[in-house]
């Protein structure tokens, strides 16, 4: 069978939109049309492609969404070929997790935005990237996980060095025996936000056991965890090339200066990429295997972190 590239449309802006009423404005069609082009494409291919409740794809409607962006990718791919001098932008979304995007891959997203595309970053915790794109939402997506789903493919890139750091005054006052049980938990850490699970596991790698019931502030961006910190609030992780300086500097102190923990990090991309989406990965994972650490093996004085699957 041949796609009809009116149903293929409407059903991705209805999927963008997550609304039959905003994807007829959109399109500029009456509501009755947006539906009935969903219908006639979910019977064409013989499966549901939408649940209506809460409009999200169906894993069938996932494949069909991958299978649209590539299109369109591969269509402006030939376009730039035939008419260099055309200067429409092909649109792509990547998911990324905030600590990334703050560091090394801020300048990647900035070269991919200089070039034919408009770019939508998709912003969530490292263990909750990839849902994303299975969704068909992203073209690729920065994970820890390390087994990709079928049709993507998972590239290791390198690891997230976090150090753990607090104000020199408030080490002083929380830690003056250093990390000790009792005044880790009685201190206050700094954390990224309620799905963030790293700190847990380095205070269990430290200790030797699952730690719970320390006291915790959220500041859900990676430059008010760091401000929040370098302010005496609490103490908590930073990425190593993010707050190296301020340990430099004597601004900041670091907890456990032999116990660093990496997080494990992989590009998650299309097995079968138009060109153009072919050239953004090489761009992501050579840019992350220059800045992040690069493990060959498990180091004595690291904590290493990896979540297969989250």
């Amino acid at each position: 069978m041949s796609f009809d590239r009116d149903q293929l449309e409407t059903f991705s802006v209805v999927v963008e939109t997550g609304h039959f009423g905003r994807a007829a404005r959109v399109l500029n069609v009456t509501r009755g049309a947006v539906s009935q082009r969903i219908i006639a494409l979910e019977g064409a291919l013989g499966t549901p492609l939408l649940i209506r409740d809460g409009i999200a794809p169906t894993p069938a409607g996932e494949a069909l969404l991958r299978h649209i962006q590539a299109l369109k990718l591969l269509e402006a791919d030939t376009l730039q070929r035939i008419k260099p001098e055309e200067k429409g932008r092909a649109r792509i979304a990547i998911a990324v997790n905030a600590d990334s995007l703050a560091t090394w891959f801020e300048a990647v997203a900035c070269t991919i935005a200089k070039g034919n595309f408009t770019l939508e970053l998709i912003v969530d915790d490292q263990d909750y990237t990839l849902p994303v794109l299975t969704r068909g939402e992203a073209m690729g997506c920065v994970s820890t996980a390390s087994n990709a789903p079928t049709g993507f493919v998972a590239e290791p890139i390198g690891a997230m060095e976090y150090e753990c750091v607090a104000d020199p005054e408030f080490a002083g006052a929380y830690f003056p025996q250093g990390l000790t049980l009792h005044d880790i938990l009685a201190a206050p850490a700094v954390l990224f936000n309620r799905k963030d699970g790293l700190h847990t596991a380095f205070l269990e790698r430290l200790v030797g056991f699952p730690v719970s019931g320390y006291s915790t502030h959220f500041f859900p961006s990676p430059v008010a965890l760091l401000m929040a910190i370098r302010a005496g609030v609490g103490y908590g992780l930073v990425p190593s090339i993010q707050v190296q300086p301020l340990i430099n500097s004597g601004d900041l102190i670091s907890l456990a200066p032999h116990n660093s923990i990496t997080v494990s990090l992989y590009w998650h991309h299309w097995e079968k990429a138009p060109p153009n989406a072919q050239a953004i990965s090489d761009l992501v994972m050579r840019h992350a295997r220059e800045t992040l650490t690069q493990l060959s093996s498990a180091s004595p004085d690291k904590l290493g972190v990896g979540i297969d699957g989250d």
